[in-house]
């Protein structure tokens, strides 16, 4: 069943805020989702049986389904019904419903009721980037090179729309490797906005409890709770660098101690040792010039003042140019989409408006900006670590 307006989940979430009438005429709009029923999802998860569970966490579950026309979906049941997960469910219902991006897990639709709150995705057959990673299939077949440049640059495509493009601007605060979730054919979706926050224009940056996971978290949040988008540029540093490693966030050393990724990789980038920052899985199999152009934007978003990390939609132009020219025509067809999506730009009448953004995006391409800058730009605040500029040769 169509509907035509997300009604509200939460009274709690705005308050005053009220569902707009459905006979109201000023604010109809046409949605591409749908509102479930309980049976409907009961039947096409075998009861939410424990074989058709394909991922756990805090929230509670998510289930592989089909539905009666054969396709084949993923929903997310939360575990209890408590006033927290009630937020989280509108949250995560209210930012889905904003956003249409190739490279975010858009909302197929949910359901409502009693004391469930499911929400129901497409699903994404080759599961998460952690499991590419770190998991049982990350042994057996390992990400290659290629697939990994086009998960990094499609991710932070599209973490650059919730920044720049979406109104009003959206941070994730749980930009992870769980949270990069992979189609058929690898393209990356980020997903799970559960944390989300939703930024008004003129507003930099919010004071808020500490949402996220450890390892991703960007040093003046996890210590102040000040968030803004440079908050997730730094997980997505600390994603690139899970990426292209295949190490964890954190790893324990002998005695307890524990070591971030930055610090792992901090000394090998300093030497030039580029080819040790490789993730082994990968057999020498990388290109060299890009391996250290994206080390190099991975250690730029970790900086450890804000103010000095780049905003995504410069991280974006960095990877593309960091590319390296052999590659600028194929990669440009991954950011920019499939010919079938361009087919349907052109019949919205964007097609050209497109082509002007590349071409400026290529302008500013040339001018090589993955060179980390030389300039001392330490911040007055929030600087946790050192800031050690470096010249990559």
């Amino acid at each position: 069943m169509k509907i035509r307006e997300l009604c509200c989940v939460s009274s709690r979430e705005h308050e005053g805020s009220s569902c707009p009438s459905r006979s109201s005429t000023s604010s109809i709009h046409e949605y591409p989702w749908e509102i479930f029923t309980l049976k409907e999802l009961l039947h096409a998860t075998n009861h939410f049986h424990n074989n058709n569970k394909i991922g756990e966490g805090g929230f509670g579950a998510v289930y592989w389904g089909r539905t009666t026309a054969g396709g084949e979906i993923a929903v997310k049941r939360l575990k209890t019904m408590t006033s927290k997960a009630e937020m989280e469910f509108a949250v995560e219902v209210e930012v889905l419903g904003r956003v249409r991006h190739k490279n975010l897990l858009g909302l197929r639709g949910y359901y409502a009721g009693g004391n469930e709150r499911l929400i129901v995705y497409d699903y994404m057959p080759n599961r998460s980037l952690a499991g590419n990673l770190h998991g049982r299939i990350g042994q057996e077949a390992p990400l290659n090179w290629r697939q990994r440049v086009r998960i990094a640059l499609g991710s932070a495509a599209g973490i650059a729309y919730l920044h720049h493009e979406a109104n009003p601007h959206i941070i994730h605060r749980d930009i992870k490797a769980s949270n990069v979730l992979l189609d058929a054919t690898f393209r990356p979706r980020v997903a799970d906005f559960g944390f989300a926050k939703l930024i008004p224009d003129g507003v930099s940056h919010l004071t808020t409890r500490v949402k996220g996971t450890l390892g991703y978290l960007a040093p003046e949040y996890a210590m102040w709770g000040k968030v803004s988008e440079s908050c997730d540029v730094y997980s997505f540093g600390i994603l690139l660098l899970e990426l292209v490693a295949g190490r964890r966030p954190i790893e324990k050393l002998p005695g307890g101690v524990k070591r971030d990724i930055v610090q792992w990789a901090m000394p090998f980038a300093e030497r030039g040792r580029w080819e040790e920052i490789a993730d082994p899985k990968l057999g020498g199999k990388v290109d060299a010039v890009q391996l250290r152009n994206v080390v190099i934007v991975a250690l730029k978003c970790t900086d450890g003042c804000p103010e000095n990390r780049p905003a995504m939609r410069e991280v974006v132009g960095m990877l593309r140019a960091g590319l390296g020219a052999r590659r600028k025509k194929e990669m440009a067809a991954v950011a920019e989409g499939e010919e079938e999506e361009e087919e349907e730009e052109e019949a919205m009448g964007v097609k050209e408006e497109k082509k002007k953004k590349v071409r400026e995006e290529e302008e500013e391409e040339e001018e090589d900006p993955m060179m980390l800058s030389t300039a001392d730009e330490h911040s007055a605040h929030y600087c946790i670590r050192e800031n050690r500029s470096m010249i990559m040769r």
